[in-house]
């Protein structure tokens, strides 16, 4: 079924929350609101009533996002998403063009998050004349881009950017971007089937963990604090990287790579401000839902830790450092877990009201806090749909996510490659890092992502 077939959803009119739904809503902080961004560059320019009806055609056409919280008593079991027929506001906006617009859409994507009390509680901000996707530096903390732009890059005045914006509590940035992919067929006419997967040549799944793997029960090291900001909230850094080369063949995967990287790259960071040796602890999504248009809307990863021992932290012997992430996280991709662990899974049982429930788990986060791992790589991948809105506006040929960085992690990590580059986005909680410690840290893992380069 292509993204312009319609097919009736019977869902009833309220769904309780999934688990991670509801871990999220107990845990929600106004100083450092739970929103994903995605960036959406384009070469050429849209239609503002073509787009807006091509948005709302393709949130009918994945009514699952139509929705918001429903009213309830303290006493309730469970919150309860009520689904809407039609957006109760504006989805889509057109601000004023200006010399600063870019930095301030990439700011209000970290500031502004979409209320659950209004359905879809997802915001698109269309940014026109923002020039190349990567430029000058500004003097605001808040989404810096850090390299050149890219020679090929469209010429100034003519470049779009589409600023999507989602309250985290609701869903995740993968389903977000299905349903911009059925948008941009509506708008443009032209095929967004998702591509293929790459076929890629793997040990089997059996294959045991290492035995030296560090436990996930001993306390992972924190990311050192830098110079932190008095003002609350998130820092982004943006940044267009080449994709690291692997030769064919090799065990592991571009994904393994990028887990390499962070994880040399925090471990260098706090070697520099003096932090204690500890194992590091790298969370890492995975995402199973196929991406046609029979893709679960929602917030449908599932979590898995990485560890890595400080002594296994060396670019001596790169080879063996890969191979050796590339049979972890396999084989812990492959267990069968709930999204969130069993834990969360017996937190959220209907059993006592949800306010209560909600009290013992912010408690419990509290406490849990030394035990958090100390970062998030959230690898989209490469983007699997061609986000082709046609002759005039064009396809996308840079897009960046970034994926919220609340303490105690206060760092994430997030990646995704399209037209053959790699594009990454720093997030920093500003109670732990500058603007500055983010440049520091991009150029860390620029640096890091070429020694994972190994050639045969």
């Amino acid at each position: 079924m292509t993204a312009l077939q319609h097919r009736p959803d019977r869902t009833p009119s309220r769904i309780p929350f999934p688990v991670v739904d509801e871990v999220a809503r107990h845990c929600l902080q106004e100083e450092e609101p739970e929103t994903v961004h995605i960036e959406v560059h384009l070469p050429g320019r849209l239609d503002p009533t073509r787009l807006r009806t091509a948005f709302v055609e393709a949130l009918r056409r994945h009514p699952r996002i139509l929705m918001r919280e429903a009213p309830g008593r303290w006493y309730s079991l469970r919150y309860e998403w009520e689904l809407t027929a039609e957006p109760d506001v504006e989805v889509v906006s057109f601000p004023t063009p200006g010399r600063d617009a870019l930095r301030d859409a990439r700011t209000r994507a970290l500031t502004a998050v979409p209320p659950l009390s209004a359905s879809p509680p997802v915001r698109v901000e269309v940014v026109e004349g923002a020039g190349p996707a990567e430029g000058s530096e500004a003097t605001d903390a808040v989404g810096e881009v850090g390299s050149p732009a890219t020679p090929e890059g469209p010429p100034l005045g003519h470049n779009t950017v589409l600023f999507l914006t989602i309250n985290h509590t609701a869903l995740d940035g993968p389903a977000c971007l299905r349903i911009l992919a059925t948008a941009a067929e509506l708008y443009g006419g032209r095929d967004n089937s998702p591509a293929s997967p790459p076929t890629r040549n793997r040990t089997p799944e059996t294959t045991p963990p290492p035995t030296d793997t560090p436990s996930n029960w001993s306390r992972p090291a924190r990311v050192a604090p830098g110079t932190p900001e008095p003002s609350p909230g998130n820092g982004m850094l943006v940044t267009e990287l080449p994709l690291p080369h692997r030769p064919k063949g090799s065990p592991y995967t571009v994904n393994d790579q990028l887990m390499v990287t962070t994880a040399l790259t925090i471990a260098h960071w706090n070697r520099e401000h003096g932090a204690q040796q500890r194992p590091l602890r790298i969370t890492m999504p995975v995402d199973d839902r196929p991406r046609d248009t029979t893709m679960p809307i929602g917030n449908g990863t599932r979590l898995v830790e990485v560890p890595f021992a400080p002594a296994e932290l060396s670019t001596h012997d790169m080879p063996a450092l890969l191979t050796r992430t590339a049979t972890r996280t396999r084989a812990l991709k492959s267990l069968p877990r709930p999204q969130l662990g069993r834990g969360a899974a017996l937190l959220t049982a209907p059993v006592t009201p949800v306010a209560w429930r909600a009290a013992l788990t912010r408690g419990l986060r509290r406490a849990a806090a030394p035990w958090t791992s100390t970062t998030l790589l959230s690898n989209i991948g490469r983007i699997p749909y061609a986000l082709d809105f046609g002759e005039e506006a064009g396809r996308a040929h840079a897009v960046w996510f970034s994926a919220p960085a609340r303490m105690p992690r206060g760092l994430t990590v997030t990646t995704a490659s399209t037209a053959g580059r790699l594009h990454l986005a720093l997030r920093w909680s500003r109670a732990l890092l500058s603007h500055g410690d983010g440049a520091h840290l991009r150029d860390l893992f620029e640096h890091y992502l070429h020694t994972t380069e190994v050639q045969q």
